[in-house]
């Protein structure tokens, strides 16, 4: 509850303009509800770390799987347990109001 940034959204790579737009569009999305960070520069790892850094419990992953496969999935990692689970698009918001206001 008292980290700054609640979500980090991160495109897999930044020199794929179709992972960043739709890393762009979640991030819009999200950032209507919480404080978020959208993060593109470095290796993945270095990412998660940075997020780590700053407290930030959540980081979504947009990746290949994202904008190639049907049901378009993201991937959250929990900063506290390093969990990945793959998530659909639409699922996101009301898992993460769940696990970061308490409620669906």
């Amino acid at each position: 509850r008292m980290a700054p940034v609640k979500v980090s959204v991160l495109p897999l790579l930044k020199n794929k303009e179709v992972l960043v737009e739709v890393a762009r569009e979640l991030y819009d999305e999200l950032k209507l509800r919480w404080n978020v960070d959208y993060d593109a520069s470095g290796a993945i790892g270095r990412r998660y770390r940075r997020a780590d850094e700053i407290g930030t419990p959540f980081c979504i992953t947009i990746d290949f799987d994202t904008v190639e496969k049907d049901g378009k999935t993201v991937t959250i990692r929990d900063r506290d347990t390093t969990e990945q689970i793959r998530m659909k698009m639409e699922d996101v918001i009301p898992y993460l109001s769940e696990q970061i206001d308490g409620y669906k």
